[in-house]
């Protein structure tokens, strides 16, 4: 039983700790718990995908999948109970992973099969970051999604000019190769644009007249040179970022972890740490 720290309110703040912290030895234990769970139930799922082991183990697989995804919706449950400002946390990115975990058990119910779906569970074993206290990690996936959100005008020009040229030259590539080399159309001809420029090459369309070829050399160096162009966008912005020192310390009041060290506040809503 956890003692009841001063100044806090009772079980929610008790609850709080246990699913949210990963600073206490409940909180820890819960959230090994918790991933454990999340691998096992995942595997069931891929396990039920293979038709011999449906065919012998198919009842005992439902039932898993069941079990694990009533087990997840009552954690779902707790969590917005023991959260001050509930919305906060169910429209943050791991609510809505958190729900997402569930759902497709019950829509199986109306729609067969998507309870494959249910590997997007995996996506919850990130807390294993916040758990085992690998803070510098969350300090470079912030980092890097700062980075990428600071990039995002760069590279939507960008990916408007690499559609532009996928397009003049599909349109070149119809009029130069025509139906009788493959590209039957210009939207066929610029999905064969794309996939020269990206130098993935599946070979299923491929120029044969000399002018054609010639075109698509001169797109497949262009190829090397595009590709590396976001990443330099994204670099150049991850650089400009200032490295700051977090803990895992989760928001009573909105959920969100990632305070400095020396934080009294939480920096999103303001709430006393």
């Amino acid at each position: 039983m956890l003692k009841e720290k001063p100044g806090n309110n009772g079980w929610r703040d008790q609850v709080h700790e246990v699913i949210f912290e990963a600073d206490t030895y409940g909180g820890k234990l819960f959230d090994i718990g918790l991933i454990l769970s999340i691998i096992l139930s995942v595997l069931a799922v891929m396990l039920d995908s293979i038709a011999e082991v449906r065919h012998i183990f198919g009842g005992e697989l439902y039932l898993i999948e069941w079990i694990f995804t009533v087990l997840f919706s009552i954690e779902y449950i707790m969590r917005i109970i023991s959260i001050k400002k509930p919305f906060s946390y169910i429209f943050s990115f791991y609510g809505i992973v958190d729900l997402l975990a569930i759902l497709p058990t019950f829509l199986s119910l109306l729609f067969p099969g998507t309870q494959y779906l249910l590997v997007i569970r995996i996506l919850r074993v990130l807390r294993i970051f916040r758990i085992l206290k690998f803070v510098q990690y969350i300090t470079e996936a912030k980092m890097l999604r700062q980075a990428l959100l600071a990039s995002r005008r760069k590279i939507t020009v960008f990916l408007f000019t690499v559609l532009t040229v996928v397009v003049i030259m599909g349109a070149i590539m119809y009029l130069v190769e025509g139906a009788g080399n493959g590209f039957t159309s210009i939207p066929k001809s610029i999905y064969w644009a794309i996939v020269t420029l990206t130098t993935v090459g599946y070979g299923d369309i491929s120029p044969a007249t000399p002018l054609g070829q010639m075109l698509a050399s001169v797109l497949m160096i262009m190829g090397y040179g595009i590709i590396a162009v976001p990443t330099g966008i994204v670099t150049v912005e991850f650089s400009r970022l200032k490295d700051n020192q977090v803990n895992t310390q989760s928001c009573p009041a909105c959920g969100k972890d990632g305070h400095d060290n020396d934080a009294v506040h939480c920096k999103y809503c303001g709430h006393k740490l």
